[in-house]
């Protein structure tokens, strides 16, 4: 069975764009197939780590026939791939991050796993893009992302929209 999702990728190591753009190449090794690429932003670092240099985000829309861990493994693949060492600081400097957010209308936990990601709607960062790619785009709950984005205010997480999608 073909699912669709979104990914979130961020990068703040090297050439950050070029991370980006080697994420979406790797991911169909993978089995992840890229439909669609938001435009990429530069954000201001949020979490544990503030004291770091900005990142380049995007969202990419994806259709896999992976169930949820499986496409989770791809994700790390990729970031190993890439240059990104197992365990690190969270929310700490890296070359790639490569995010599941949401597969279709799944909800699913594991060890390993939430879906959707416990985080997409507090993250300026992620919404913003998200939004891009898909404006109507709701939560399995029916909670609109929109509205996710419209309740974060003016919360300080700066997003500024900084080139072309990747696709």
């Amino acid at each position: 069975m073909t699912r669709s999702g979104h990914l979130g990728l961020g990068s703040n190591v090297g050439d950050r764009r070029a991370q980006l753009g080697a994420a979406v190449a790797a991911l169909p090794r993978s089995g992840v197939h890229v439909l669609a690429s938001s435009s990429v932003y530069e954000t201001e670092p949020v979490g544990l780590v503030l004291d770091q240099r900005s990142f380049y985000n995007a969202c990419v829309r994806v259709a896999t026939e992976h169930d949820p861990e499986a496409l989770l493994d791809a994700c790390k693949a990729v970031e190993r791939q890439l240059g990104r060492e197992p365990g690190g600081v969270r929310h700490g400097p890296r070359p790639i991050d490569v995010d599941l957010l949401l597969l279709g209308s799944l909800t699913y936990s594991s060890e390993r796993l939430a879906l959707p990601h416990p985080e997409v709607v507090t993250r300026r960062f992620v919404l913003v893009p998200l939004l891009e790619l898909d404006p109507g785009l709701a939560l399995p709950s029916g909670a609109r992302l929109a509205d996710a984005l419209a309740a974060l205010g003016q919360a300080r997480q700066g997003v500024e929209r900084v080139g072309e999608p990747l696709l």
